[in-house]
């Protein structure tokens, strides 16, 4: 399968698809360059281990030195609390992406709309209607997928890859973003 197929071949996202990031820096350029960064996380994140640590760990440690809230949907709240970190929110995935397309909406503290939303661990044909309606209903609103499958929909998105090279990005990424 080529890197910037869907994994979801009966679906078409148009013509406009997502840049992929090839490289851990150009995805912490784009954490970097965000004003209000968000990052909704599914249930998907408690399956896979990266060099015998739980993917969560990963998120977490990303979410703490790019200062990154986090919204947790199903189950994954839990986790996040045994691990002595406490997510911004707890909602289901529709209902993020449906304040998301909201313009007035200024977010979990009040302050501004949202930037840059970073979706890791959803199955992925909710992602995909999410980023779907995303890209068409808030414009202003950048998209990242970290992920170790293309979504076309997002603005940014890992290529398909094994699980051994998104490890290494995703690790990359954590370690780009320095202390």
């Amino acid at each position: 399968m080529p890197l910037n197929e869907s994994w979801q071949t009966a679906e078409i996202p148009g013509p406009k698809k997502a840049s992929l990031i090839m490289k851990p820096d150009i995805a912490d350029a784009m954490i970097r360059r965000a004003k209000r960064p968000i990052m909704i996380v599914g249930h998907g994140i408690i399956e896979y281990d990266v060099e015998r640590q739980k993917l969560i760990d990963f998120l977490i440690e990303l979410a703490r030195k790019a200062n990154i809230p986090i919204v947790t949907t199903a189950s994954t709240n839990r986790e996040f609390l045994d691990r002595d970190f406490r997510p911004a929110a707890l909602m289901p995935a529709v209902d993020i992406a449906n304040r998301l397309t909201d313009p007035s909406w200024k977010g979990f503290d009040g302050k501004d709309p949202y930037d840059l939303a970073l979706f890791v661990g959803l199955p992925y044909y909710m992602e995909w209607t999410i980023l779907s309606g995303l890209k068409h209903f808030a414009p202003n609103l950048k998209t990242m997928t970290l992920d170790c499958v293309y979504q076309p929909n997002a603005s940014w998105s890992f290529p398909n890859s094994t699980i051994k090279d998104w490890i290494v990005n995703l690790k990359g990424i954590v370690d780009g973003l320095g202390d």
